[in-house]
């Protein structure tokens, strides 16, 4: 997580989260932290939330009976988990999100597992449109407690330079205290 004081008046400081486009490298691995256990909870009220009706996910004696002998966890609540929990290191200053490419879950996620993930910048370039921010793309993976690899996917973001956030507005995009 990528948090710092910034002065907005005398002995007045806010919390800033997130990079600027200058503050990423390629080859840089963020590790994003803390992780996050999984609730039947969780799983059950995104699963309805979102109106998908697999008995797999909610329905515990359905589970019991399939392959996985449990609850699986509706894949696009671990995706969503996952890319959350990348928010602050690669996308807490977006503009926005240009898109995901590759999604893949290699391994099954069930109630009660703990994700971890991290996210390795793959590719930088200036904005040709718009000379004050650029486009950054990430490789993010995420993994279980027991280091298996449940998720992964390429996500590219529009990114403000220094200087040209939503933060170095008047106001600082926040009402004033």
């Amino acid at each position: 997580m990528v948090a710092e004081a910034v002065e907005v008046g005398e002995s007045r400081f806010r919390e800033s989260h997130g990079r600027y486009y200058e503050d990423f490298a390629v080859g840089h691995v963020y590790e994003h932290r803390p992780g996050r256990t999984i609730s039947e909870a969780d799983n059950s009220w995104f699963t309805l939330l979102t109106m998908n009706q697999h008995p797999i996910h909610f329905d515990a004696e359905y589970a019991r009976n399939s392959e996985f002998g449990r609850l699986l966890v509706n894949s696009t609540l671990t995706l969503a988990i996952v890319t959350g929990m990348s928010v602050s290191d690669v996308s807490q200053k977006a503009i926005a999100n240009l898109g995901w490419t590759e999604i893949a879950m290699p391994a099954p996620v069930f109630v009660g597992d703990t994700l971890y993930a991290e996210s390795e910048v793959l590719e930088m370039r200036e904005s040709r449109s718009r000379p004050t921010q650029g486009i950054v793309t990430v490789h993010t993976r995420g993994h279980n407690q027991d280091g298996v690899e449940v998720m992964r996917f390429r996500r590219s973001m529009l990114v403000p330079k220094r200087g040209h956030g939503v933060e170095e507005l008047k106001g600082g995009g926040t009402p004033e205290a």
